[in-house]
Order: structure tokens, then C-alpha cells, then sequence
């Protein structure tokens, strides 16, 4: 028998958020839909502020992504895209230099997409900006669901993989850097293929491989050293009050660790900026690809139990405190 099939039908905007500012921006600004916007665009976002001023303008949303620490800035509009959120965009990406826009709306008009689209055209890597158009969709009496359509995006998402590839192809890699690239990629299919909740990254020539926790200033990162035959798993933690955040956390060590089901090894680095929190597996040398199926489910399992035991806690983290003595 063939099933039963539901049919989508399209709910107006305005029937459930009323107005931008006091509905869809708060509903936004909630790390769940948060997370349903980045997934879209492919970038984790960390909510810094709602209706934050930048230069004569107040921004809606302003984000970090947390894997470079980067500003991503977020203007909505339930209703078709007009001229004064697009000059509004102009002005926020003069005022932060270093920026990710992300403009939601409604609706595009052709002469809006085609504006976001020269801009990604003309402007460096430093600027990004993004086109989303917001739906909301049921199936008979269910809840609405939204969605998010990438309407404009950004050249570079295909420049930069572009470049990459031909940096690494230009370049003179000894066995070991091409090992190592190879080593990462195998790494990333096992994770997509058993699914694990952490975004994997372009595998690169390089003996440490870096995943997003949620919040800028800390990374998971695998580590490889094929001269002392060790391989390990971290948390990491860069930033000039990094010893303090580590303070934060060992604080709470021992439900970690019951947590994770690990001991970790809490390092504070004295002279760097950054610390870690690591755990390692010795005489494992990454050079004998034979091995590597049984290193990469090491490192797999080492990744998911601190992804566990670490995100939620480090999301609570109270920073504004240290933040504040700087």
C-alpha cells in the first residue's frame, strides 16, 4: 500500500510574528533558530547582542561565528526588501570592518539580490553578505515550521575552496603534510558517516584539525605528532584570559571527566595565550595508514564524549566578569 501523504501549505508571516522588532527578531535571537540559520549558511552563530547600535543604526541581531571569532550581523524584515535596509547594510559593514550580513526578508526584489551579489562581487574577503528568505510551512494542523532560502551568497564560498585547492596544488608538500591532509579526510568521512554532531572542516596539510564548540575562544581540535608517535583530542581555549576561563571550567572538573568518562590532562601553558584541556594516546603513529581506522575511531569517540561533557558548559559560561577586569 502506498502511505499517506501530507500536503504543505504556506503560513503568512504576520500570523505568527506581528511585528519584526518585538516577535521575529527575539524569536530569532534564540540559539535554537539561531541554529537553523547557521546550518543554512553553513556558519555556527554565538548571540552577542539584540538591537545593538553600529554607527547611527541599531542592528537587530550582532553574532560571533565561533570558529574565527568573526562579526556576523543579522537585519530582518517581514516584508519585501527595500532601499533603506540595504543602505542600513552598507553602513554596518563600514562600521565593523570584518564582517558577515546577513539580510532576512520576506521577500527579494530582483534589483536587491542583484545588489548583494555585485557587492560579494567587489568587496574583499573581509566582507560577506548573505540573502535569506524566511518561510513558514505546515502540513495540515501541524505547528508552523520555518525555513530559511538562500536567495545571494557569497562569491568566496566558492572562491576560497577554489584558492585553497590551488594553493596546495602550487605548493611542494613532503609525504608527511600530504599524509596528514589525507589522515584529516578520512577522519571527516568516518564522522559524517556515523553522524556526529560536530561540523568537520576542509581537511588541510597540517598536524592539528580544529571543530567548532558553539562559542568563539574555544575549539575541539585533533592533534597528530608523528615524531613522538602520539595522537590526542582537546579542548582548547585562546584568548589572553584563557587561564581564567580554564579556572571556570576546572571548577567543575570532576562531572566533566564522570561525564565525558575520561581524565583529561588540564594544561595552563604559561607563556602562551591559550590554554587546553587534552587527552592523548601514546605509541600511535599516524604514519602507518593500516592503523588509521582504529586511530580514527579514537579520535571520533574522544570527540563526541567532550563535545557532550563540554558545550553545554561552556555556553553557560559567565564571562562578563573576566571580560570586565581586562
Amino acid at each position: 500500500m502506498t502511505p499517506a501523504l501530507g500536503t504543505l501549505h504556506k503560513v503568512d508571516l504576520r500570523t505568527i510574528w506581528l511585528s519584526e522588532s518585538s516577535d521575529f527578531t527575539p524569536w530569532l535571537a534564540k540559539a535554537e533558530n539561531l541554529s537553523i540559520l547557521g546550518e543554512t549558511i553553513g556558519i555556527e552563530l554565538e548571540l552577542e547582542a539584540q538591537e545593538k547600535y553600529v554607527g547611527p543604526f541599531r542592528a537587530d541581531i550582532l553574532c560571533k561565528d565561533s570558529d574565527n571569532d568573526s562579526w556576523v550581523l543579522i537585519e530582518n524584515q517581514l516584508e519585501r526588501t527595500d532601499h533603506n535596509h540595504l543602505g542600513q547594510l552598507l553602513t554596518y559593514a563600514a562600521g565593523l570592518q570584518t564582517v558577515t550580513i546577513v539580510w532576512v526578508a520576506a521577500k527579494f526584489t530582483e534589483e536587491h539580490r542583484a545588489a548583494l551579489d555585485w557587492l560579494n562581487e567587489i568587496t574583499n574577503s573581509r566582507f560577506r553578505f548573505f540573502g535569506l528568505e524566511v518561510e513558514l510551512w505546515r502540513i495540515a494542523d501541524s505547528m508552523p515550521a520555518p525555513r530559511f532560502n538562500v536567495i545571494s551568497k557569497p562569491n568566496d564560498w566558492t572562491r576560497s575552496v577554489e584558492r585553497a585547492a590551488s594553493q596546495i596544488d602550487s605548493e611542494v608538500l613532503s609525504e608527511t603534510k600530504l599524509q596528514q591532509q589525507r589522515y584529516w579526510q578520512g577522519l571527516n568521512q568516518l564522522l559524517e558517516e556515523q553522524g556526529v554532531p560536530l561540523r568537520t572542516r576542509t581537511a588541510r596539510p597540517q598536524h592539528w584539525h580544529n571543530f567548532s564548540i558553539g562559542r568563539s575562544k574555544f575549539k575541539l581540535c585533533t592533534k597528530v605528532n608523528s615524531q613522538a608517535h602520539v595522537i590526542g583530542c582537546e579542548l582548547f581555549i585562546s584568548h589572553v584570559r584563557a587561564n581564567d576561563y580554564l579556572e571556570l571550567l576546572r571548577a567543575d572538573r570532576d562531572a566533566i571527566e564522570a561525564d565525558a568518562g575520561l581524565t583529561f590532562d588540564w594544561q595552563e601553558l604559561p607563556g602562551r595565550i591559550g590554554t587546553r584541556i587534552e587527552i592523548a594516546r601514546e605509541n600511535t603513529d599516524f604514519t602507518r595508514e593500516s592503523e588509521w581506522p582504529e586511530q580514527h575511531a579514537w579520535l571520533a569517540d574522544k570527540l563526541v564524549r567532550m563535545n557532550k561533557a563540554f558545550r553545554h558548559r561552556i555556553a553557560a559560561l559567565d564571562l562578563d566578569e573576566i571580560e570586565a577586569a581586562r
